[in-house]
């Protein structure tokens, strides 16, 4: 599954999963049992479990969520330019035929940008 930040969770669903992580820690506080937790929420025992350690180590505040796993290397801005340099097609970049690869796009973000990214390399885009 693609996500529209580039990877992760969308800002709604981050939202989402910490209201249930606060609802957790909540009956933390109440001294109900994992397994009850698990089943009313939905979500597995390992899960709750981890998430009455960090409830432990940091209160409420240790399941909240720390944003987004990984922020975008590339800016908005790099973006818009890097979709004018892609309309190029692969022969404007000096590929030998117009078939565009994640090592080609990772190629020309590396040229223009100077930036350095860890794309699977799997096959054709």
């Amino acid at each position: 599954m693609r996500y529209p930040e580039g990877g992760g969770l969308t800002a709604e669903r981050r939202a989402f999963r910490e209201k249930i992580r606060l609802q957790a820690g909540d009956r933390f506080a109440a001294g109900e049992k994992t397994a009850v937790i698990a089943k009313d929420l939905r979500v597995s025992v390992r899960s709750v479990e981890r998430w009455r350690r960090a409830w432990r180590e940091g209160g409420l505040e240790g399941l909240q969520s720390a944003g987004p796993a990984n922020e975008p290397t590339v800016t908005d801005a790099q973006f818009a330019v890097l979709e004018e340099e892609l309309g190029k097609g692969p022969a404007g970049h000096g590929f030998e035929d117009q078939r565009w690869t994640l090592v080609r796009v990772r190629t020309v973000i590396r040229r223009r940008f100077g930036l350095s990214l860890s794309v699977a390399t799997g096959g054709g885009c």
